[in-house]
């Protein structure tokens, strides 16, 4: 059985990104086990989670503009690679929980 809890961000773990046509990274605490993507420009832009040095494609996970997504990650993933061909804003918050 899943238990659906409502997203509890890391207090003071948010950061703000400026995705753009090259991938970039931001370094994740392997401890939390959700990431609130927070897409607050006009460009739509796709993000990696995993281990290391990946690079983010588009076909990777899209986060729309104007909207949050919360995605669960692996205990070991320590690292979030995004990308947008236009150029965005992506605010990257480590949490608990899973939905918006």
């Amino acid at each position: 059985m899943t238990i659906k809890s409502p997203f509890m961000p890391s207090r003071g773990g948010n950061q703000v990104v400026t995705p753009a046509a090259t991938s970039a990274s931001a370094t994740l605490a392997s401890v939390n086990k959700s990431v609130r993507f927070v897409n607050s420009g006009a460009a739509i832009c796709h993000v990696r989670i995993g281990v290391d040095g990946k690079d983010a494609t588009t076909a990777d996970t899209p986060i729309l503009p104007n909207t949050a997504l919360i995605l669960q990650k692996a205990m070991d993933d320590d690292v979030v690679a995004y990308i947008s061909a236009t150029g965005t804003t992506l605010h990257i918050q480590p949490g608990e929980g899973g939905y918006v």
